[in-house]
């Protein structure tokens, strides 16, 4: 079995649990309101802002016998670049202030989520953040293009609305075998533990995120 899959098969657990979030399953039935809509991409905001500074730590930390992993980790931040920007103009095409949520802070759960990221880059292992990408791409490629069906069918809502989702539904699935790859050259059984323990850890966090997300959480107002 590769690591790959094993990581797979050893998070299946909170990757369910993080799925079962009461916001996620409103929404793959169509039962969300614009409000719901707007409070997720305010965190996602929140949190995709930092994925080109958490690569760049991650990648200021690799060993130099893993230069094969920084070169990787250049690579996925020329693929992230910009990305917190796709998000407000969503935000901004669904009629409200993007730059009220770009000037407002995140929910508790977001913050915490991040402060893990930095934490384990900078004190634990870098590596480590490789359970977050685990977690954030995989959740991508498993829902958001499915979810914005369901969003865009119950609000709505243009095709410019929508571009963060569908644009990491299809990134995602180039991404994951990119992923998958990097992830099957991992070797040490202490960095395969590692990485196995943090996506356990994020698959949690970023569930909390969801469970958090509630319409007075949106904190911005229609433009």
């Amino acid at each position: 079995m590769t690591f790959y899959q094993r990581l797979q098969n050893e998070t299946q657990s909170e990757r369910e649990h993080l799925l079962s979030a009461p916001i996620i399953l409103r929404c793959l039935t169509g039962d969300i309101c614009l409000e719901d809509y707007i409070s997720f991409l305010s965190q996602a905001y929140h949190h995709v802002k930092h994925t080109t500074p958490l690569l760049m730590a991650t990648g200021a930390r690799i060993s130099g016998d893993k230069e094969w992993l920084r070169e990787a980790v250049a690579e996925y931040i020329e693929e992230e670049l910009g990305h917190q920007e796709w998000i407000l103009n969503d935000i901004a095409a669904c009629g409200f202030d993007k730059e009220t949520v770009r000037n407002s802070t995140p929910n508790k759960s977001t913050e915490l989520m991040i402060a893990y990221a930095y934490d384990t880059i900078n004190r634990i292992n870098p590596l480590g953040f490789f359970g977050m990408v685990q977690v954030l791409e995989g959740t991508s490629i498993t829902i958001a293009d499915h979810a914005a069906d369901c969003i865009q069918k119950a609000l709505k809502l243009p095709d410019n609305a929508f571009v963060y989702l569908r644009s990491h539904g299809e990134l995602d699935q180039d991404h994951i075998k990119f992923y998958e790859d990097i992830m099957n050259r991992i070797t040490d059984s202490e960095e395969q533990a590692l990485i196995i323990h943090c996506a356990k850890m994020f698959y949690q966090l970023y569930g909390n995120i969801f469970r958090e997300l509630a319409p007075e959480q949106a904190a911005v107002q229609a433009a």
